[in-house]
């Protein structure tokens, strides 16, 4: 390492490279990547190419990543410590939640100075859940218990795969209205951007996981469940929805409720026949146009409903369905819901 030519990296992009190490994602994809970007952009000599590093030992891409940050640590004014405290419990953490084999374990037995650069990072209230959990990490003696008490989400130990925004940004909030806060239980949600989308974010997922996969699919993704059957593990679980999208679900007056919020500022009669509607999505779509508003966009009503949502009454019959079968499922439950 000593005829190494380096430009420290800023302490901004110190923040954004623990940052995005320590988000939840498949430890080779997210760590070739951060230490790649790096050794590329700030090691001066040896100037490697991309295609030089994907032929390169991990190891070594490892110790050369991990002496670029912990020296641009010690230009910032820091000094590194060898405590690998927090280093062994991400590695612990991320073979609990990933299959991982030798040679991405050796990307993981790095020796970065996390302690140091835990001293780079904003006030708590300005900082994501990764990186609240990480500086918990360096003090708290029982990690699941401090999530369960910050409601931390990590350490993540199930993942929801749904079709779309709604989903992703609805469900964590009726769950909460229940008494069952997904950030609290260690509960992923990822939107797959559409049916399609599901079941290779579910193949792909299936191969890596450890954790429990929860899928919710629309009523006309029969296709798609039967092209995920074959490949559920006796951990997963699979929930069709008994009909339509995932706004068909919602409660017909938290849907009214929202639309009178839309619209309280325009003189216009309020929505009518929506119950009649062959589906709601097509209903919401015709709304928006007639009664002059812009062009009816799911992630913008999804937050609309979440901004209407008040109590339990808001939880439909099925919405409440999904959310036990996520709270119950466990490692070694198979359980498929159509």
């Amino acid at each position: 390492m000593k005829n190494l030519k380096i430009k420290p990296l800023s302490k901004e992009q110190i923040i954004i490279s623990i940052d995005r190490l320590t988000r939840f994602k498949a430890p080779e994809e997210k760590y070739l990547r951060v230490f790649s970007d790096i050794l590329t952009a700030n090691l001066i000599t040896p100037k490697l190419k991309k295609s030089e590093l994907e032929r390169m030992d991990y190891s070594e891409i490892r110790e050369l990543a991990e002496f670029v940050i912990n020296y641009s640590l010690k230009e910032t004014g820091l000094t590194p410590e060898d405590d690998c405290f927090i280093n062994q419990r991400l590695l612990d953490y991320e073979k609990s939640v990933f299959k991982i084999d030798g040679s991405v374990e050796a990307l993981l037995k790095n020796k970065i100075s996390y302690k140091a650069a835990l001293s780079l990072l904003p006030p708590e209230e300005y900082l994501p859940l990764n990186l609240k959990w990480l500086k918990s990490l360096a003090a708290s003696p029982d990690i699941v218990q401090e999530r369960e008490e910050k409601s931390l989400l990590y350490p993540v130990e199930k993942v929801l795969i749904c079709e779309g925004i709604t989903e992703e940004t609805l469900l964590p909030v009726f769950a909460r209205i229940l008494g069952f806060d997904f950030n609290r239980n260690g509960i992923y949600v990822l939107s797959a951007g559409g049916k399609n989308q599901v079941v290779k974010t579910f193949y792909k997922l299936a191969d890596i996981l450890k954790v429990p996969l929860f899928v919710l699919l629309d009523s006309d993704a029969g296709e798609n469940y039967r092209e995920i059957l074959p490949r559920l593990r006796s951990c997963d679980k699979v929930h069709v929805l008994k009909i339509g999208e995932f706004e068909d679900a919602l409660p017909l007056h938290l849907i009214e409720k929202t639309l009178q919020y839309a619209t309280k500022n325009i003189s216009l009669a309020p929505a009518d026949d929506i119950d009649s509607a062959p589906s709601r999505v097509e209903y919401l779509e015709n709304f928006f146009k007639h009664r002059g508003l812009h062009e009816f966009k799911k992630s913008e009503f999804a937050s609309m409903v979440k901004n209407n949502i008040s109590d339990i009454n808001d939880v439909s019959d099925e919405i409440r369905e999904v959310i036990e079968e996520i709270k119950c499922l466990r490692k070694g439950d198979k359980v498929i819901r159509k």
